[in-house]
């Protein structure tokens, strides 16, 4: 792995709302500084478990605005530009810029269908209509589009991006990745967004990792990395196999999206230990049933999480 400004853990952020499904930013403030706390690396707002896809533009900014002021430089705020084309996504980059963000974190298009030569255009014209490092974010599950690792380590080369983001769940292609870029000289700083393998993308050489699950037990997360990074993979393995454990219960709600399901599952174990005080999710996403609280509860409690403190 390679030390750079952006490496480590890297949570991405959930969005606090109230019960009337409002942003809550006084939870907002909490978890940014709780996170801190912990010792992540940065802070990931508007991705995916941060449920961007249904925030206004305005709750967008106000959110990045609020994260940035709360972090107060302790550490890289980067931040999803997320929408359906270039032109789009430059606009919406410049105005998170302006709200704080360090980076920007952008997808291939959505909706639009390209081929891979588009598509490596759709980075470089957004890369130079910004004036931030910019990451690619490899999530094919939401916008239909893998990025080859061919692709990736070409747009670093030119120095389109710093980094990337691997949300495809495909370990293979981004093992791929790692040897590509190695091999390249290493110019892309390369995450995973995996929660449960972690320690082996560690060993093989990721440079760090954004798990939406650092959300519950980011101090777990941080005494895996520096575990791994000081060569000491046996408590790394440890870490790991206690967040699998904890990663249950993502796999508590049968039949629900994948939203509900994985973050929906987050806010309910974050409610539980006083992170949160409401586990609402964005409309249409409706709340668990008490079954299903109940077992994430219990998940929570046999994996020895408790209240956070001051909460």
């Amino acid at each position: 792995m390679t030390k750079t400004r952006f490496h480590g853990i890297i949570p991405p952020i959930v969005t606090p709302l109230n019960p009337d499904g409002t942003v809550n930013y006084d939870d907002l403030d909490r978890l940014v500084d709780h996170l801190i706390d912990a010792g992540v690396d940065g802070l990931f707002p508007m991705g995916s478990t941060g449920q961007v896809a249904y925030l206004t533009d305005a709750d967008r900014l106000a959110i990045v605005r609020a994260v940035s002021r709360k972090a107060a430089g302790r550490v890289p705020v980067i931040v999803g530009a997320i929408d359906l084309t270039a032109a789009r996504v430059i606009e919406s980059a410049r105005a998170l810029i302006g709200a704080g963000a360090d980076a920007i974190v952008a997808t291939a298009p959505v909706y639009a269908i390209n081929d891979e030569t588009e598509i490596a255009e759709h980075f470089r014209m957004i890369r130079a209509g910004i004036d931030r490092p910019l990451f690619a974010y490899d999530i094919p599950v939401r916008v239909r589009t893998k990025l080859p690792p061919g692709l990736l380590i070409d747009l670093g080369r030119e120095g389109v991006i710093v980094g990337v983001k691997d949300s495809s769940g495909d370990d293979v292609s981004f093992r791929r990745l790692i040897a590509m870029n190695r091999a390249a000289g290493k110019p892309l700083a390369l995450f995973t967004g995996h929660e449960v393998v972690v320690d082996a993308m560690a060993m093989m050489g990721a440079d760090g990792a954004v798990p939406g699950l650092a959300n519950v037990d980011a101090g777990a997360y941080v005494r895996l990395w520096r575990a791994a990074v000081a060569g000491d993979m046996k408590t790394a393995i440890a870490e790991q196999e206690h967040l699998n454990r904890l990663f249950e219960i993502v796999f508590q709600a049968s039949g629900r999206s994948g939203d509900a399901a994985g973050v929906g599952a987050f806010k309910v174990a974050m409610e539980a230990i006083g992170l949160l005080g409401s586990a609402r999710m964005s409309l249409p996403v409706e709340p668990f049933d008490a079954e299903t609280v109940a077992r994430i509860h219990a998940i929570v409690r046999e994996t020895g999480l408790k209240p956070v403190q001051g909460a």
